[in-house]
């Protein structure tokens, strides 16, 4: 920079100080601008605190609005709400809440919203995936009382209940009025029991709630869900069953949608799937009601049915009424213990004489079952003592099959010379020969058809057995449903999704055994058709046994083995050359005419008769 530029500025720097200098305000001059600034503050602070004050009086009015508004429509609300609920307005409204009973068996919880069980689990079982067996849960079970009051329905399982716990096993749930009437259930779970003990008492509530009958409707409904895997199988044996008080026990069955009225007194009601059941037994009895079984419009729906009953309790208002649940298995042994009140027909063994014979089966089932614990080997032992015992009635059926086997010669002979027009005199003339050879045409029938009870009485005996539930052996994981080798990518109808080996097996030695039959047949001449219908029973086996416990195809698989081993022993034993001989003396003796044989003979007679009218 050059020394006119400095100098410049120098001068400017001065000229700008000189200005200031002489424009410099007095100090009376700075005091009074400062009381002018004060004085603008100040109204400026007023004005904040002017405005400040109306907007906190407005929020106050509107929040005061907002209050009376509230108040007014809470008041309405009430209002409303009395004239809807009457003297159960306070109970209509609340927050669920929930309480758990439990024991070494059962996990029971309640909800305070309908004083309801709202859910149940057994601890010693599982599902068929291995989840938690849950029996209903959550708005699957809806139970409670349905009555009028204030002109209108009520139902207990929508009102909210105070609850009242008396340690880990008891709590009382209770509903009071706006006036002190009051109605309270009570739940009790004993140890080591699947038993729940409930109590309903009432107190003044004749003039609240309207039985114009003389009783209140207990209304209970359960969407029963699936625990096993072959649901189609399992709804087979769910149903609603009930005892008729001091009668027999009955059921609806679940497989298709069907009620029954029930117009006498009741004692209990189940809720019976497969293997599991939730029973409700009144201490004195119901006064009679409605039961009702609703299959799902789905087949492939995971629920079994939509089991609801009604039932009619007495009421003056002033009651106190005790009833039983029991939440656990169909296991025979486990429900002896309500053996008086019939609740071990829950394990369907078959109707009538049936019955008595699976009764005796369990016996000896439970007698393997104390140093066996192979439900696989039990079932091999059980059929072989079966098999032992029908072993008389095997042994004449295969005697009385090769009589009529070492005879054929001879009716072979006899159809020789009579024409097959003159069949009644065929017949005779072989009845004849069988009458003179002491032989009964009927003695390899009637062994057969004497077996048939315990074959059907087994039919029964293994789907009801819980015993065998998720019981594995060899391939088989679960002895009470299907056992599968290969799974389908289509299904077939009546057949299903998957190939059962155990059913495959018992079909295969079916139809060795039907060939081994037939080539001791007697003739295959007479009844030309009779071969291959022979063949369409194990057919029909390996369709129809696909689906159903692979304990039952495996009994029916070892029994059908043991039969051709007794027939190859019995073979070697009996000499049909000497039996011939038998036959043969008989024939020279004098004989007597079987019932069955004169009948044929008078038939065959009228028969001859009636053609020659005829010409």
């Amino acid at each position: 920079m050059d020394k006119n530029s400095i100098t410049g500025l120098v001068l400017i720097t001065a000229i700008l100080g000189l200005f200031w200098w002489i424009n410099q305000p007095s100090e009376e001059q700075q005091r009074a601008m400062e009381r002018r600034l004060d004085s603008l503050k100040q109204v400026e602070l007023v004005q904040q605190e002017a405005a400040q004050k109306a907007t906190e009086e407005a929020e106050i009015a509107a929040a005061a609005k907002a209050q009376q508004a509230e108040a007014q429509d809470s008041l309405q609300r009430n209002i409303n709400k009395h004239q809807k609920y009457g003297l159960f307005a306070n109970a209509a409204e609340g927050t669920q809440e929930f309480i758990t009973l439990e024991n070494n068996l059962v996990k029971v919880t309640l909800s305070t919203k309908g004083a309801r069980i709202y859910s149940v689990e057994l601890k010693d079982y599982k599902s068929h995936d291995g989840l938690p067996l849950i029996l209903f849960n959550g708005e699957q079970n809806r139970f409670g009382f349905a009555f009028n009051h204030n002109n209108r329905v009520f139902h207990t399982n929508d009102l909210f209940f105070t609850a009242n716990k008396k340690g880990n096993k008891q709590v009382d749930l209770s509903l009071t009025t706006d006036t002190d009437e009051s109605i309270t259930f009570s739940y009790d779970l004993p140890d080591n029991s699947y038993t729940v003990n409930f109590g309903i008492a009432s107190k003044d509530m004749a003039n609240v709630i309207s039985t114009p009958r003389g009783g209140i409707d207990l209304e209970w409904n359960i969407n029963v869900p699936a625990q096993e895997k072959g649901t189609d199988f399992e709804r087979r044996y769910a149903g609603v069953y009930y005892k008729f008080y001091q009668d027999e026990v009955d059921h609806i069955s679940s497989s298709k949608s069907s009620s029954e009225d029930l117009r006498t007194k009741v004692k209990w009601v189940a809720f019976k799937d497969q293997f599991f059941s939730s029973v409700l037994i009144a201490d004195e009895y119901f006064s009679g009601g409605n039961v009702s079984a609703t299959a799902p419009e789905e087949k492939t729906s995971r629920t079994i049915m939509d089991a609801s009953a009604q039932l009619s309790v007495p009421f003056t208002g002033n009651d106190n009424h005790t009833f039983k649940f029991f939440f656990g298995p169909n296991d025979f042994k486990v429900l002896t213990e309500y053996k008086e009140i019939g609740l071990r027909k829950l394990v369907y063994l078959g109707w009538g004489f049936l019955r008595y014979i699976n009764l005796g089966v369990i016996e000896v089932f439970h007698f393997f079952e104390g140093f066996i614990s192979n439900y696989g080997l039990i079932i091999l032992l059980l059929t072989i003592l079966i098999k032992l015992i029908l072993f008389p009635l095997t042994y004449k059926s295969y005697v009385s099959s090769a009589k009529m086997r070492v005879l054929k010669p001879q009716i072979e002979e006899i159809n020789n010379k009579i024409p097959k027009e003159k069949a009644m005199e065929r017949q005779q003339a072989t009845m004849a020969l069988y009458r003179k050879a002491g032989v009964n045409p009927m003695g390899g029938c009637l062994p057969m058809v004497l077996q048939m009870p315990i074959l059907f009485a087994m039919f029964q005996f293994f789907p009801a057995s819980i015993e065998l539930r998720q019981e594995s052996f060899l391939w088989a994981t679960d002895l009470s449903s299907y056992d599968s080798i290969f799974d389908l990518p289509f299904n077939i109808p009546m057949y299903g999704d998957h190939v059962s080996l155990f059913c495959l097996l018992m079909a295969l030695t079916n139809i060795f055994y039907t060939r081994m039959n037939q080539d001791m047949a007697q003739s295959s001449q007479q009844m030309p058709g009779m071969k291959g219908m022979m063949y369409m029973m194990p057919l029909m086996f390996l369709v129809f046994f696909n689906n159903y416990a692979s304990g039952l195809s495996y009994y029916y698989f070892i029994s059908t083995l043991i039969t051709i081993g007794q027939t190859v022993l019995i073979r070697r034993f009996v000499d049909e050359k000497t039996l011939l001989a038998k036959l043969n003396a008989n024939k020279k003796k004098s004989s007597k005419k079987s019932k069955f044989q004169q009948r044929l003979e008078d038939m065959a007679k009228q028969q001859q008769q009636l053609n020659k009218k005829r010409k």
